[in-house]
């Protein structure tokens, strides 16, 4: 066998690196950016200076050889980048030029094979905790809340402009527009790139989950409607936070559900328990993690949305509702839990049960009570009115979601409505029913709702 020339070794070699760094980008690209944003103080330049530091590494690392410590060296070589870009643009002042030289060191250093000292970049520690000020930064309250989660998937998840903009059902272009309104916001507010101080830490942490939490529903209960991205869907989607009784919802929502996206809001559930392992981060991935459970069982093969009580349970994720439970039970424990932790206890009850008809719904109710004592919320009383109904009695339920009705401030809910039209229908006032199951009708906008409902009024002609 002849040997390989030195062309064939070299692109041997150039081929071995590329893959090497395609798996970089991959593990690392997240702890890179957020480093290089507290670095050059612009996510923009940042970006830019990321790629440029890969694309550096592919030339120089076949030649070369790869650093010890890749991260530092792409960090490095990035920030270098970026400083010799600025100055050829003749942006720098000079205090800017100060400024910068606190990090700077020689063009040989940063080019060379060896990674900078962890003095010039950040140890381990500290680049983490970029992770975490990039997040709390994307998740600013002075952002939009369509803003907070584009600029969170793209920047903190490392999801493409084309990817997020599918996932919403909005042209690239508007998602990118979203993206950059979000950063000149960060620009011209002078947001500071930073973990809030610890008496600010609970409201803003409070932000933060509840941006994760959006991005999990909307991957969850993704809409068909082509006019339904999330910027039309805000307040639904923020009322639908409080809501975890999947008999409430009935019908739960879309067929065309995203993982990518319900998975990315689990990756970023992870990363911030692992950086801020707090009692309520621990409830909200476990709540996370047992809605994902049931992902395989809440559709049929048509496409049609299967109720609770008729999903197969064997289809169930029971790995995913082990650790569910687990990160709950270990959240309740530190009597420090908020609502992300009593709607998982609620969602772990469900899971462990085998069937509707076993579920513990005293218990149900019993969380629901304690829920309304920290997070008040119409939703969250329809919610407890069905577990009534279903462990105190069917009258007890309904004259509960009668008196909600009344207030009106679920008249336009139609989820409400739906759920009033099934205790009617269990109790034999079909009439009844038939009225309530026509007001859910003309309130659903999404088309396996309304399949759903059509599909209860035809049974009960």
């Amino acid at each position: 066998m002849s040997e390989r020339s030195p062309d064939q070794r070299r692109g041997q070699i150039r081929d071995q690196i590329r893959e090497l760094l395609d798996s970089l980008y991959r593990v690392e690209s997240g702890r890179i950016l957020a480093t290089l944003i507290r670095l050059l103080g612009d996510f923009d330049l940042a970006e830019e200076a990321m790629h440029e530091a890969f694309a550096a590494a592919l030339v120089t690392w076949p030649q070369a050889g790869v650093p010890d410590n890749p991260r530092p060296w792409l960090i490095s070589t990035g920030r270098f980048k970026a400083i010799d870009r600025m100055r050829r643009r003749a942006r720098f002042d000079d205090e800017t030029q100060k400024d910068f030289a606190l990090y700077h060191y020689r063009e040989g250093d940063a080019r060379g094979n060896q990674a900078a000292p962890h003095g010039e970049v950040g140890d381990d520690q500290e680049i983490e905790d970029d992770r975490l000020r990039l997040i709390f930064t994307c998740c600013h309250p002075a952002l939009p809340p369509e803003g907070q989660i584009a600029l969170t998937l793209r920047e903190v998840c490392g999801l493409t402009t084309e990817e997020i903009a599918r996932a919403f059902l909005v042209t690239p272009a508007t998602l990118a527009q979203r993206i950059v309104r979000a950063k000149a916001i960060i620009r011209d507010k002078a947001i500071p790139y930073q973990v809030p101080a610890s008496q600010e830490l609970p409201a803003r942490l409070g932000a933060v989950l509840l941006v994760v939490y959006l991005i999990f529903n909307e991957g969850y209960s993704a809409v068909t409607k082509s006019n339904a991205g999330f910027q039309g869907q805000s307040h639904a989607l923020r009322k639908e936070v409080a809501s975890t009784n999947p008999a409430t919802r009935g019908a739960e929502l879309s067929p065309q559900l995203s993982p990518q996206l319900s998975n990315e809001a689990i990756r970023l559930g992870r990363l911030l328990l692992g950086l801020l392992p707090e009692p309520e981060v621990m409830g909200l991935l476990g709540l996370m993690l047992l809605h994902e459970s049931r992902r395989a069982a809440r559709i049929s093969g048509d496409g049609d949305l299967i109720l609770l009580e008729q999903q197969d349970r064997s289809l169930w994720n029971r790995e995913q509702i082990a650790e569910g439970i687990s990160l709950t039970e270990s959240a309740l424990q530190s009597r420090r839990f908020g609502a992300y932790t009593l709607q998982a206890a609620i969602a772990g009850v469900h899971a462990e049960s085998s069937s509707v008809a076993s579920t513990d719904w005293r218990q149900i109710t019993l969380l629901y009570d304690q829920l309304l004592r920290i997070q008040p919320s119409p939703v969250v009383e329809l919610n407890r009115a069905v577990a009534v109904a279903m462990c105190e009695g069917l009258e007890q339920g309904l004259a509960l979601i009668d008196a909600l009705l009344a207030r009106e401030q679920l008249s336009g809910y139609h989820l409400a409505h739906s759920a009033r039209a099934d205790l009617c229908r269990r109790l034999g006032r079909i009439p009844e029913a038939r009225v309530s199951y026509e007001k859910a009708l003309a309130l659903a906008s999404q088309e396996p709702d309304r399949r759903f409902l059509a599909r209860r009024l035809e049974e009960l002609k």
